[in-house]
């Protein structure tokens, strides 16, 4: 049992969890705090965590389901939990299934608002899994996909969605989309060969990498716009400035000749960016209202 269960997680890569909750969190604290002056319930956020949650394992369960032929012939992906026989396609359809009635739960019981937004989130959350087959923009649309959770946890807090949650979710929706590019320059030979859609397979490493930047100055930007519009002050300031510098450093770690450290790249800078950012939000909004 304890193994299945292993496997579940394996498979929904739950260590990537990483990435997208910090930021969903951020998003609930950043909303709570424009629109209401206050911090939100404990138990919005564990809702909000509940959401985020059901809504990512549906995804991963979904583009395992959709990929599983393609990750059959990847040596990379191979022996992912489907191709490797440790589970079967209808187990993993099952676990869909569960996973989105857990999202819509844990959605209804945040805001009517939100709720009603679900199909937006659904159809991005559904057609993510199919994009490789047929646009190089995928990085994107798994941008705009991923950047759901930080928009969510806004949206589940004021009930509203206005330009500054937009904002940060352009940036976070950038920031995926550049490191999305870099996690996918090292099955460019792969997706050629298969005839899939990426950057890396349409225009080749060196011009990937320069997308990838140019997703990521998009993002910087966004960061350091979000400072002068919302009441964020210099705790805020002092993580992004350390953010912005792992942003960088990622892309000082890598280049065509020599993509040895892109698992450093894509997971750790990535995973502690999003961490570093929270935290430091967190405490900037929580000495405010102290």
């Amino acid at each position: 049992m304890f193994k299945k269960i292993g496997t579940y997680l394996e498979m929904i890569k739950v260590e990537h969890t990483l990435f997208a909750l910090p930021f969903a969190f951020m998003g609930a604290i950043l909303g709570s705090a424009v629109v209401f002056d206050h911090l939100p319930s404990w138990g919005d956020i564990g809702w909000i965590f509940l959401a985020m949650f059901g809504a990512r394992s549906a995804a991963f369960g979904l583009n395992r389901l959709t990929d599983q032929y393609i990750d059959a012939k990847n040596p990379r992906t191979a022996g992912r939990a489907i191709p490797a026989g440790l589970l079967k396609p209808f187990e993993v359809i099952i676990f869909i299934i569960l996973s989105f009635a857990v999202f819509f739960w844990a959605t209804y019981e945040l805001d009517p608002f939100a709720f009603r937004l679900l199909p937006i989130a659904i159809f991005l959350l559904v057609i993510y899994s199919f994009t490789k087959r047929f646009t190089w923009l995928c990085h994107v649309v798994l941008g705009l996909t991923t950047a759901l959770a930080p928009l969510g946890g806004w949206v589940a807090v004021t009930g509203q969605v206005d330009w500054k949650a937009l904002l940060f979710y352009v940036a976070l929706a950038f920031w995926t989309a550049g490191f999305d590019v870099i996690y996918a320059c090292q099955d460019q030979e792969f997706d050629e060969k298969e005839g899939l859609y990426s950057i890396p397979s349409r225009f080749g490493l060196q011009h990937a990498l320069w997308f990838a930047r140019g997703f990521h100055v998009i993002t910087a930007v966004g960061f350091i716009v979000l400072f002068f519009i919302t009441p964020l002050s210099w705790w805020y300031l002092i993580g992004m400035i350390i953010a912005l510098g792992i942003l960088f450093y990622q892309h000082y770690i890598l280049s065509p000749n020599d993509m040895s450290r892109l698992q450093t790249a894509f997971f750790t800078m990535n995973s502690t960016l999003s961490i570093v950012l929270f935290v430091f939000t967190l405490i900037d909004l929580v000495v405010r209202y102290l």
